[in-house]
């Protein structure tokens, strides 16, 4: 594997462990989540930077094959360009459900 494309895929996996960090201490509940903008704002820049590392990705290799790839990008456009319409229970979302599967497939393209 291209060493560019092996430090975006770190990249993610590092914004996914930042991701899971901000909950360590608390349950994951909605409302509590709603109510910390730091957290918001925290999860909503690594979600940034997930969705960079992943146009990287396929600007570099446009066969590579990673899940959901497209969708990702266009989240993150969404976050940087679209802000105010972004809202809490989309972020949400991604974290509870997508992100855990995210995770996996980055390890295991990396122990390839």
């Amino acid at each position: 594997m291209d060493n560019e494309i092996k430090t975006w895929l770190f990249d993610i996996l590092q914004s996914i462990n930042e991701i899971e960090s901000y909950f360590d201490d608390t349950q994951l509940i909605f409302e509590n989540y709603v109510s910390d903008i730091r957290t918001k704002r925290a999860v909503e820049r690594d979600l940034e930077i997930i969705g960079e590392a992943v146009n990287r990705i396929l600007k570099k290799d446009k066969g590579f094959k990673l899940n959901n790839a497209k969708r990702i990008i266009s989240t993150r456009n969404r976050i940087i360009h679209g802000y105010d319409s972004i809202s809490d229970e989309l972020i949400w979302s991604i974290v509870i459900n997508h992100l855990a599967k995210l995770k996996k497939e980055v390890i295991l393209l990396l122990d390839s």
